[in-house]
């Protein structure tokens, strides 16, 4: 339907006046309801396997369909945005996500996990460009720091909050692999609530260029950029592979498959990558990506030595530099595209950022997983520690080479 003559325009750079502060905090809900559906099957997938019958392999391939999803959004959920208004992203998003539910809820084929999961990455996809740019615009100009904040908090509370639900309902409440999702389609309508009502507007001027398209970043802000992606990358790499290997890990080293067992360390690592957020938020932001990549790196250091002496408070200290390595790390690169891309074009940049990151955390944890199969899980692991470490410190490296290049605002 045409929009009403008297209904306020967007404009990319947000409200006229500023919203109330409640505002910026609802409008990182959406962020934090889907991210809590994109982890909530995470637990679940042992349940499906055995109704269902299916083998780690194709487990691999739904994985990747949520992959797949995520970064075919990515290449045209920024643009859009930027040019139609956040509204016009997350409001299909959202949908996608409440079927979404549907499907996982009445899954009895391989096939409609498939699309559960390609569902998923696509809402993601959205939010993580449009959602996190809708935050930013409801702040305004004067509540950029704040407003990268809560929109990388919300990220990774929710991602967090989702396999702890899924663990918690599916051990204590009937319908295992159905009332989780249940639940996650309430909270989403909710989500659906807080974007009708946003405080955002169309456009003014919108960017030009092809619809779909490689996310980028206006010319002269490709620092900014490489340096969010040198430690966002390997820091959600790491969380990527305590979620997906994580419950095998403990497995073997506490001879448990409780899920919510699982979901705990998943929970806590995320709210390890929450709470530091708010704890590093007044430093300078260079101080804070180099801070996440020596977190990264002492997060695979404690994994080598936790399979390797079958310690579980090693393993769960290295989740929890993990989470706050990947929490410093999107915080880092969110708050310098807010800093310095214009808000016709941060979607897209939101979009960039993602890109970079979700790449090499969908290809290397299932490489680990396939690596693991071969030589073995400990064997596996150590691998994947070693590589991450070593991007970890190049991210390190190329943050402290750049501390003179990169403008910090007073």
């Amino acid at each position: 339907m045409p929009e009403s003559r008297t209904a306020p325009r967007e404009t990319a750079a947000g409200p006229r006046t500023p919203a109330p502060l409640r505002w910026v905090w609802l409008a990182a809900w959406p962020v934090t309801a889907v991210f809590i559906l994109s982890n909530a099957a995470t637990p679940l997938y042992v349940l499906w396997q055995h109704k269902i019958g299916f083998s780690k392999g194709t487990l691999t391939v739904i994985f990747a369909f949520y992959i797949v999803g995520l970064l075919g959004s990515l290449l045209v959920s920024g643009v859009v945005s930027d040019r139609l208004g956040r509204k016009t992203v997350l409001l299909p998003a959202l949908g996608l996500a409440l079927a979404a539910c549907v499907i996982f809820a009445t899954a009895s084929s391989v096939a409609a996990l498939i699309v559960a999961r390609l569902f998923t990455g696509i809402a993601v996809g959205a939010v993580v460009s449009a959602g996190m740019a809708a935050v930013t615009d409801v702040a305004g100009q004067h509540r950029k720091r704040l407003a990268a904040l809560l929109a990388s908090c919300a990220m990774v509370f929710g991602a967090g909050l989702g396999p702890l639900l899924a663990g918690v309902l599916s051990e204590t409440l009937p319908g295992p692999t159905v009332t989780v999702f249940m639940v996650e389609m309430a909270l989403l309508a909710t989500a659906v609530l807080a974007v009708l009502r946003m405080p955002v507007r169309r456009p003014a001027a919108p960017a030009k260029g092809a619809w779909i398209r490689v996310p980028g970043v206006p010319h002269g802000n490709g620092r900014q950029l490489t340096l969010g992606i040198a430690v966002f990358a390997p820091g959600i790499t790491t969380t990527s592979f305590v979620l997906s290997l994580g419950p095998s890990l403990l497995s073997g080293l506490l001879g448990t498959t409780s899920r919510i067992v699982a979901g705990a360390m998943a929970f806590v690592m995320f709210l390890a990558a929450t709470g530091v957020q708010f704890a590093v938020q007044k430093l300078p932001r260079r101080t804070i990506l180099a801070a996440g990549a020596v977190s990264i790196t002492l997060s695979m250091v404690a994994l080598v030595t936790a399979v390797h002496t079958s310690s579980v408070p090693v393993l769960i200290a290295s989740s929890l530099l993990a989470g706050a390595g990947q929490g410093m790390g999107q915080l880092g690169g969110l708050s310098l595209l807010n800093h310095s891309v214009p808000a016709q074009r941060l979607a897209e940049a939101n979009a960039a950022l993602n890109v970079g990151g979700y790449v090499p955390a969908g290809l290397l944890p299932v490489s680990a997983g396939y690596l693991s199969d071969a030589i073995g899980l400990t064997n596996g692991a150590t691998v994947f520690a070693v590589v991450l470490m070593g991007l970890a410190v190049i991210g390190g490296l190329v943050v402290v080479a750049s501390r003179r290049k990169v403008a910090e605002p007073a």
